[in-house]
């Protein structure tokens, strides 16, 4: 697999993010990281990955999790997160991205979960969950759709049975709550052309310090970041649409592709491009274009 990272050849990276046309609400991840690191960020739905070498460091609210071969990383919705090569070595792993309605659905069929579905355990050691993960992974790499459905599913509902709870069912209350929350509602509506923190700041009746205490206490990072992470997910949004990557970047406001390139890069794993590329694209084995 190509990754279309300049320096995999010397690094060994390599990634493949793509999604299988019989599997709407999911996207797959299959990559070796060495040097590359994910800045804080988080999804609009579920993270399940299986590492299948090395050591990934996985930076969460409540510390450091260290993940080996056989451990499974589990991210619920909205979760800011980081993620790093532990040893030298970097790590490789298989990473399900599962919409909200996978999830949902299959909690469903559940009985003895109620509410909205989440994972109570952040990193588990669970080897053959990784084995059903890599499944999936390689029946849509082989165009199994049969398989690949009938996979995914019975990895969600292993997850949910041993490791699933529900999420708690109101956000953070309270006055710097609904302050980040107004501040966030500012800079989704000013993707492009957001304030300064000073400016933001004035508007919400409060300074700029307590601003972006309460913002980061509500949301695990500060504005900047969580404006960055927005703008990659839009970007994320035109380019399954079909938008050339220069036209995205201009549209979510990032001066130029460039930039686009360097921020996207660094949350998705993959370059604009590459992404684009994939989208919805047929099955193929190792040797598909990244």
């Amino acid at each position: 697999m190509s990754t279309g990272r300049a320096g995999a050849r010397d690094t060994g990276e390599w990634a493949r993010h793509w999604q299988y046309e019989q599997l709407p609400g999911l996207d797959l991840l299959r990559a070796h990281y060495v040097r590359h690191t994910f800045p804080r960020h988080a999804h609009d739905g579920y993270v399940i990955a299986a590492v299948t070498g090395g050591i990934e460091e996985v930076g969460l609210p409540g510390g450091t999790d260290r993940a080996g071969p056989g451990s499974v990383v589990l991210i619920n919705p909205e979760v800011p997160h980081t993620a790093r090569a532990g040893v030298p070595e970097g790590w490789a792993y298989a990473t399900l991205y599962a919409a909200r309605d996978i999830v949902t659905e299959v909690a469903g069929e559940l009985s003895t979960l109620r509410g909205t579905p989440g994972f109570t355990a952040s990193t588990v050691p669970d080897p053959e969950g990784c084995r059903l993960i890599s499944g999936v992974h390689r029946a849509a790499e082989e165009g199994n759709a049969l398989a690949a459905d009938s996979l995914l599913r019975v990895v969600v509902a292993r997850m949910l049975r041993q490791y699933g709870g529900a999420l708690p069912a109101r956000p953070p209350s309270g006055a710097g709550a609904a302050t980040a929350a107004r501040a966030r509602a500012v800079l989704a509506d000013r993707l492009t052309d957001p304030p300064s923190l000073e400016e933001l700041a004035a508007a919400l009746g409060t300074g700029p310090f307590a601003l972006l205490r309460a913002f980061r206490g509500t949301y695990g990072m500060p504005p900047h970041t969580w404006l960055t992470d927005a703008r990659v997910r839009e970007a994320r949004r035109l380019l399954d649409a079909g938008t050339a990557p220069g036209d995205a970047a201009v549209a979510v406001g990032f001066s130029d592709q460039p930039h686009l390139n360097r921020h996207f890069t660094r949350i998705v794993g993959v370059p604009p491009g590459a992404y684009r590329r994939e989208r919805r694209g047929p099955g193929g084995g190792p040797g598909a274009s990244g």
